[in-house]
């Protein structure tokens, strides 16, 4: 520990080109910090300061010493504070969070917020996938496939992409039994996918995609499955969307033999040499929170 405050005196006072500068920065009196670079010095076997009485500069061996033990410092710093963050988590915590599945985050965070106090929570649902480094932001929710390998990636579910309507368009119209049969219905169209009248059904090498068509576009998951218990047509939404209205009979999953492979749910955040203790937390604790079966699996499937 002497050593590094040694270190980070000398560089104060190389810095501010003076003793009493440097030492009304550190909070130390100049006799403290002439003590401690003197000491610095005679361990060194060198000189690293030349003073004068008006001027502090630095030798040879001094500005080899700056450009290599800031970095030591820093590293140091950095090493001591997330130590103690892990203690006590504290501070802003920044998320990003995609609209649909930001609803099935609400009693969770409010859960978070409660467990550590000291965590400031600033919540942003979009379904903009954000810059997390050059917007700042801790750590984000994400789903399906990842393309930024700069991030890590931390599993939390999966959810089920289900195809349903309601029994009333169904014996209006008939039931599709297999994905063809969708392009003689009306779709309601979930304008959150890339290419909305793009179904995809099957997996592996039975991977297909059908197209469909339809009058109602929303870009919300919530509504589609709305649109579709009122008999306004299919529908293709995550089962966290449909659970519900499924669970109360409200609509029926279609083509389950074809279901597409569900899509896994992660918490990303930057790779980081020393993970702040607030994300680590957060992360852990969604982790346990979806730990399991994901209840929109269960009751009706």
């Amino acid at each position: 520990m002497d050593r590094i405050e040694e270190l980070r005196v000398f560089m104060a006072v190389a810095d501010a080109r003076g003793f009493a500068q440097a030492a009304r920065r550190l909070k130390i009196s100049p006799a403290q910090a002439t003590k401690l670079v003197a000491r610095l010095e005679d361990r060194l076997h060198t000189r690293l300061l030349n003073r004068t009485t008006r001027n502090v500069s630095l030798t040879d061996s001094g500005r080899t010493l700056q450009a290599r033990a800031r970095g030591l410092v820093e590293e140091f710093d950095q090493l001591e504070k997330s130590v103690q963050e892990t203690a006590t988590p504290r501070g802003l915590l920044k998320i990003s969070a995609p609209v649909s599945f930001g609803m099935q985050l609400g009693a969770v965070l409010l859960d978070f917020a409660k467990a550590y106090p000291e965590v400031e929570l600033d919540v942003s649902v979009t379904d903009r996938i954000v810059n997390l480094v050059d917007e700042g932001f801790d750590a984000a929710i994400r789903a399906g496939t990842l393309v930024d390998s700069s991030l890590v990636a931390r599993k939390l579910t999966t959810f089920r992409g289900v195809t349903i309507a309601s029994p009333d368009y169904l014996k209006t119209h008939g039931t599709p039994r297999q994905p063809s049969d969708l392009e003689r219905h009306d779709a309601i169209l979930d304008l959150n996918r890339a290419d909305p009248q793009s179904w995809i059904y099957g997996a592996g090498a039975k991977r297909a995609a059908v197209r469909v068509s339809g009058r109602l576009r929303f870009g919300n998951p919530y509504i589609c499955v709305a649109a579709a218990c009122a008999s306004f047509g299919i529908a293709q939404e995550p089962a966290f969307a449909a659970a519900d209205a499924l669970r109360q009979g409200r609509v029926v999953a279609l083509l389950k033999p074809y279901e597409p492979d569900p899509l896994t749910c992660y918490a990303v955040y930057p790779h980081a040499r020393h993970l702040p203790s607030k994300v680590r937390v957060f992360v852990d604790f969604l982790s346990q929170r979806f730990a399991g079966e994901p209840e929109w699996h269960q009751g009706w499937s």
